[in-house]
């Protein structure tokens, strides 16, 4: 979790694993951890829409329900609600799931040679 919310690299623990707000550097200058050797993808993204999107759809059902607003009003609520959680939240889970990959030394699958 150290790595996912403040951006640790998972070996040394310094603050060095993004070089921008969500893109990774190449390597931590302190202990020379290869961020590019991880395979972190698309993962993420898949996880915080379907999170994201089954908590803002509740909300706008709840809200709609309520308070019976307009349509204007539920894009002018959850379209940026929607892109601040995902963008914040986007961060944390990159960091969350590098980090995870580096503690169980996650890989490529392999097919095993027969000798």
């Amino acid at each position: 979790m150290h790595s996912g919310l403040h951006g640790a690299c998972p070996r040394c623990g310094a603050r060095t694993l993004f070089r921008n707000f969500v893109a990774f550097a190449d390597s931590c200058p302190g202990c020379g951890l290869d961020y590019r050797a991880f395979n972190v993808g698309d993962g993420p993204v898949v996880f915080l829409t379907l999170g994201i999107g089954a908590l803002v759809t509740a909300l706008a059902l709840w809200v709609e329900f309520t308070f019976e607003p307009g349509l204007l009003v539920h894009v002018l609520l959850w379209v940026p609600f929607t892109l601040a959680l995902t963008l914040l939240s986007l961060r944390v889970g990159k960091g969350l799931l590098l980090a995870l990959e580096f503690r169980n030394r996650a890989g490529e699958g392999r097919i095993a040679q027969d000798p």
